[in-house]
């Protein structure tokens, strides 16, 4: 099993959470014809529930995937490597939205792990962002087939919001700050690269 009983709960718990966060910035479209009765009668609940699911289903998987991207790459290296759930950052995320506020800002989770040498930290640290680099290149794609757009035109805004994510946790987690991805990236890279340039 990939992973834990543990890492499992803090993976389901950050699936929540991250859809609760999210769950006003990506509109669900209607199913069918918008019928304005129908939705005033809907309960709070049950549209809350729904606007979830539907962040759920589009957040998650960038986020997992990406972190199981880093746990994958770290075991390969013959690493022990932990998913945790951030519940600080968590927190602060479910307070912002609380709060309505118009800036959102946290990290859903992060893998730990021991590497010590600077290639093990750089293809570890890539791999997050690479995966998402990939999927937002599938997205893109897919939205532009002609194919997708004739045949599965109800799938385009899904796989337009898709890419827009994936595009955003690529940027973002490759900042060259601390804690993002990009601070370990650059900063391997600089410790492998430099020594051929003479640096």
């Amino acid at each position: 099993m990939i992973f834990s009983v543990g890492e499992l709960i803090d993976v389901i718990i950050m699936t929540v959470a991250v859809g609760f966060i999210f769950k006003d910035t990506f509109v669900r479209p209607h199913e069918g014809r918008f019928d304005p009765i129908k939705a005033a009668q809907e309960s709070s609940f049950s549209k809350t529930w729904k606007d979830m699911r539907f962040a759920i289903l589009l957040t998650a998987p960038a986020i997992i995937f990406h972190e199981l991207a880093h746990k994958l790459v770290a075991i390969s290296f013959g690493l022990v490597a932990t998913f945790h759930a951030s519940y600080s950052f968590l927190a602060i995320g479910v307070a912002l939205r609380l709060l309505h506020s118009p800036f959102l800002f946290f990290v859903p989770g992060y893998v730990s792990h021991a590497a010590t040498g600077h290639v093990e930290t750089l293809a570890i640290a890539f791999a997050g962002p690479l995966l998402n680099l990939v999927l937002w290149v599938l997205a893109s794609l897919l939205c532009a087939s002609v194919t997708i757009q004739k045949s599965y035109p109800k799938a385009l805004p899904a796989l337009y919001l898709t890419s827009r994510i994936n595009m955003f946790l690529f940027f973002f987690n490759m900042l060259p700050v601390p804690p993002f991805d990009g601070f370990s990236v650059f900063s391997s890279l600089y410790h492998v690269v430099g020594p051929m340039l003479g640096l």
